[in-house]
């Protein structure tokens, strides 16, 4: 066996898996592998070298590992693998996006030690043959668990995500890669391990079998408010983190607490200029009772610079719009345009405690206003997420107007098309109302014939009954998203729901 200086080592097994994605390996790290592995690493980085580009390895000598590039930036790989060269993050740590002090310390303990034969967390004798024998026999055990019916295993427990490959073996519940992440920054409440690459005693595996998402979840979850948002595996990381850590770390919903709503609400939010794009500190204050939201630019101002009112209040996450892990993006209606408010705070969990609270306040109106709907129809309500956004290009009515370029939300409860001439805008320059199939509203793949794009070619036409509007897209598949989220809304019909909406706002 040689690592990949040509040097001899002792033996050890290579097990890298079929199929792994290579991205920016390095040839000054030193990988024992075996000899037909080294050489389809060294034909993928040749590759590599000439086209820049991600390759797939598929050497049939590949098993059970993985190599990636690890969050220190070295080169990393799964079991069996010897290093060479100084102690580095283990792949199974790529879930360690920003870990606390007290996670770094014991994933510190957990690393090997340079030029040892310890292995992605494997001792010595853990790579031995009976007990690599019980490594299989219990990674089998855990594969049945995920698939088991009735577990509630085959999705994630925090956000959803289906085919979690990883677990808590302290809190015995199955989660994804990214909400590992988040376990492993509160090492004292839970401790995570990668379901097919780590290894997995007899004992924990009793513990998982016992246990299980929908068992944990019944203790973990038991009095959610209604009003609380459950983050899903689309949602960004600020809503799983504060999601998971006020089941585990704070026990906010155990049966035994007494949940009351938020209510009243004040303190201070960064919040972007309308006329530039400084944030500046401002005070809010929620007034649930009253139904109203208002900030003021002055910390002991009396005056308002704004007052909301909640039954035209929307309020989503925009991180990346926003350019801050803790973006929200407020919105209501004022003299007919939507106002939108882009804020944030420094603190994850005081920014989704606003979001909550926004949340609870809305439910309260929406009970006042439609007593006689179930709370189930309610909740979809409260606050909602744009279906599709991004830039598209727009032509006038004549369609001989040129084509400039606008950005797109598409708000699929209001079945508004809104555009904007820079994401950060607050007031939308127009917008289209999205109507039904059955009222003559269609969705076309391309553009009228003798109608061309500026720079984009590829593109839309929207038939409403007054107009054709007409978009261009930078991609085909922005083209091909665009079409199935506008298709989506204009099939759906119009429900009594939103007809109720729609009247209440009116009035």
């Amino acid at each position: 066996m040689r690592n990949g200086s040509g040097e001899k080592v002792g033996q050890v097994a290579c097990f890298f898996s079929c199929k792994v994605r290579l991205e920016g390996l390095s040839r000054k790290k030193k990988l024992i592998i075996c000899s037909q592995c080294e050489a389809a690493l060294e034909k993928s980085l040749r590759t590599r070298k000439r086209n820049r580009k991600v390759v797939d390895l598929g050497c049939a000598a590949l098993g059970q590992g993985i190599l990636s590039r690890g969050v220190a930036g070295d080169l990393v790989a799964g079991p069996a693998v010897v290093w060479a060269g100084p102690a580095v993050v283990p792949a199974w740590r790529l879930a360690d996006l920003n870990p606390s002090p007290a996670a770094r310390e014991t994933q510190d303990h957990e690393r090997p030690e340079a030029g040892t034969t310890e292995v992605a967390g494997l001792s010595p004798a853990e790579t031995s043959g009976p007990a690599m024998g019980d490594r299989e026999r219990n990674k089998k055990r855990l594969l049945e668990l995920l698939q088991a019916a009735g577990t509630g295993n085959g999705h994630c427990a925090d956000c959803g995500a289906a085919d979690p490959d990883w677990a808590s073996y302290k809190l015995g519940v199955f989660i994804c890669l990214h909400c590992s992440g988040v376990h492993r920054n509160f090492p004292d409440i839970s401790k995570v391990k990668s379901v097919r690459l780590d290894f997995w005693d007899d004992s924990m595996v009793e513990f998982m079998t016992h246990n299980g998402n929908l068992s944990v979840k019944a203790k973990f979850e038991a009095r959610v408010p209604t009003f609380y948002y459950v983050p899903q595996a689309s949602d960004c990381l600020v809503l799983k983190e504060q999601w998971i850590r006020a089941k585990y770390e704070r026990q906010e919903f155990m049966a035994e607490k007494a949940v009351s709503p938020p209510g009243d609400r004040e303190g201070f939010l960064w919040k972007r200029g309308r006329d530039n794009s400084q944030f500046l500190r401002r005070r809010f204050v929620l007034l649930s009772r009253e139904g109203l939201l208002k900030y003021y630019t002055k910390e002991e101002g009396k005056t308002p610079k704004a007052i909301i009112n909640i039954k035209d209040l929307n309020a989503t996450f925009q991180t990346e719009k926003i350019g801050h892990p803790h973006g929200l993006q407020i919105t209501y209606r004022k003299e007919g345009q939507t106002r939108n408010l882009f804020v944030y705070h420094d603190s994850g969990k005081e920014i989704v405690d606003w979001f909550n609270a926004l949340r609870a306040a809305r439910l309260q109106y929406l009970k006042l206003a439609f007593p006689d709907l179930p709370e189930s129809e309610l909740v979809p309500l409260i606050t909602r997420n744009y279906l599709k956004q991004g830039f598209m290009e727009k032509t006038g009515p004549k369609h001989r107007e040129p084509f400039k370029k606008r950005w797109f939300a598409l708000d699929p409860q209001e079945r508004r098309l809104l555009y904007y001439k820079n994401p950060l805008d607050a007031f939308e320059q127009g917008q289209v109302f999205l109507g039904s199939n059955e009222q003559g509203y269609e969705v076309w793949e391309g553009l009228p014939q003798g109608i061309r794009g500026n720079r984009w070619k590829v593109g839309l036409t929207v038939i409403t009954p007054e107009r054709k509007f007409v978009f261009t897209c930078p991609t085909e598949k922005e083209q091909r998203e665009w079409l199935e989220s506008l298709r989506g809304v204009l099939s759906s019909p119009l429900s009594p729901l939103h007809l109720l909406t729609t009247s209440a706002k009116s009035g």
